[in-house]
């Protein structure tokens, strides 16, 4: 080919190119434009999202300068500013710096880390445990590198986010069960076949209804059908079971479930998750995670502030008795007001509104009196499901509460919602 030649058909290559990119951004900003919710919400002051928290994460935030009585945070034992976590996490960012520079596999473990995963074992009751950098990246790694093409997942249908996109990620044949009935469970047992991996996943804890899981039931049916089972524990760890062990303990069955997960940005005050199981186990994981191998690991401060939150945890077991003391009275509250708090015993309280609208309209208004709830709204939940969500700290008081109920009543005799 000539150089003239050349020179044209790279002309003409890069033209086409050019083009395809041109008509490929089209399509994307196409697609993107179609979404209108948030600015339509922003359009009449009651985007409920991204809100700016100006202080620490207390039972009293600061929003534009103002106080506010913050009833939306996962920090269930408010443990989030003790001066001694503070301490613990500046002392290791002196020490080991402000990050590792690197994935755990390779030159990101340190002896810290190593600290904290067999604390976090001896902790839930299983021979060892793996650090993550965050709780979705547990469940993203574990999940598929666990089962293959031929295996079943079997979910509840109200599983958390990230074992959902783990589904979406592992090659084995995802199977939901309706929430919490045992029945619906034994059906998709039955419809695997018999000599093939089922792992059962379920929260602990459910994040938006409140209610635990019926583990006792889930290890009655794994037994019979030879499955296994992965509990996430991320609402249940410092909650429920013997000082905060968790779901399995809080049942007397941790022998019976072979894989425990929990986050440590509720009730351990920090960032970043674990899986704890067999040896066996967290030995493949160490080797086939792929969110472990290729993504770098959790930072000196955040390591140090689980161990510490540990410490407190077992030291101060009056915290969860104050947890539980506060829910009790919340939810008794809220019914006796005449509010649907659905199926939940336990921190996390859903004040069921059921219209998207006016669950918008009283987030909207309680933030203006001085009350951060979180909304939750379709397609999250069912139209006919949406819910304030009131999570507790064992921190808040009863004046607090008393308070944001109060508010909560009055507002919702205004929108028609009692």
């Amino acid at each position: 080919m000539s150089n003239l030649k050349l020179r044209f058909y790279r002309m003409e290559m890069l033209s086409d190119n050019q083009t395809n990119t041109v008509l490929n951004l089209n399509l994307l900003n196409e697609r993107v434009n179609k979404f209108t919710r948030a600015e339509e919400l922003k359009s009449v002051g009651m985007y409920p999202y991204f809100r700016v928290i100006e202080s620490d994460q207390d039972t009293v935030v600061v929003i534009n300068g103002k106080k506010v009585l913050m009833f939306g945070s996962n920090s269930y034992l408010g443990l989030t500013n003790h001066p001694e976590i503070k301490k613990a996490t500046i002392d290791a960012v002196n020490k080991y710096g402000s990050g590792c520079a690197g994935s755990r596999f390779l030159n990101g473990t340190l002896d810290i880390h190593i600290q904290l995963e067999e604390e976090l074992a001896e902790f839930v009751g299983k021979e060892a445990a793996l650090v993550f950098s965050t709780g979705f990246q547990v469940n993203i790694g574990v999940i598929p590198a666990l089962l293959s093409r031929n295996d079943y997942l079997i979910l509840d249908e109200l599983d958390h986010a990230c074992i959902l996109e783990a589904s979406r990620l592992t090659f084995a044949k995802t199977m939901k069960y309706k929430h919490n009935d045992m029945a619906s469970l034994e059906k998709v047992l039955q419809n695997c076949e018999p000599d093939r991996i089922k792992l059962i996943a379920s929260d602990g804890i459910f994040s938006m209804d409140g209610d635990i899981a019926n583990l006792p039931g889930i290890v009655a049916l794994a037994k019979k059908y030879n499955a296994s089972i992965m509990m996430d524990d991320a609402h249940s760890l410092g909650v429920i079971g013997q000082n905060g062990r968790g779901t399995a303990d809080h049942f007397g069955l941790t022998d019976d479930v072979d894989l425990i997960m929990g986050t440590f940005s509720k009730s351990l005050a920090s960032i970043g998750g674990f899986i704890a199981a067999n040896n066996s186990v967290i030995e493949y994981l160490k080797h086939h995670a792929r969110s472990l191998i290729f993504s770098a690991s959790i930072s000196p401060a955040s390591t140090a502030s689980v161990l510490a939150a540990l410490k407190i945890i077992k030291k101060e077991p009056e915290r969860i008795d104050k947890l539980w003391d506060l829910t009790n009275y919340t939810i008794k509250s809220l019914k006796e007001l005449g509010f649907d708090t659905g199926v939940s015993c336990t921190p996390i309280v859903p004040i069921y509104i059921r219209d998207d609208l006016k669950t918008f309209q009283l987030s909207k208004m309680l933030l203006d009196e001085g009350v951060f709830v979180n909304p939750v709204t379709s397609p999250a939940v069912a139209k006919d499901d949406t819910l304030i969500r009131f999570s507790l700290m064992a921190t808040h008081t009863k004046e607090q509460i008393d308070e944001a109920l109060g508010k909560i009543y009055s507002l919702s005799k205004k929108l028609d919602i009692l």
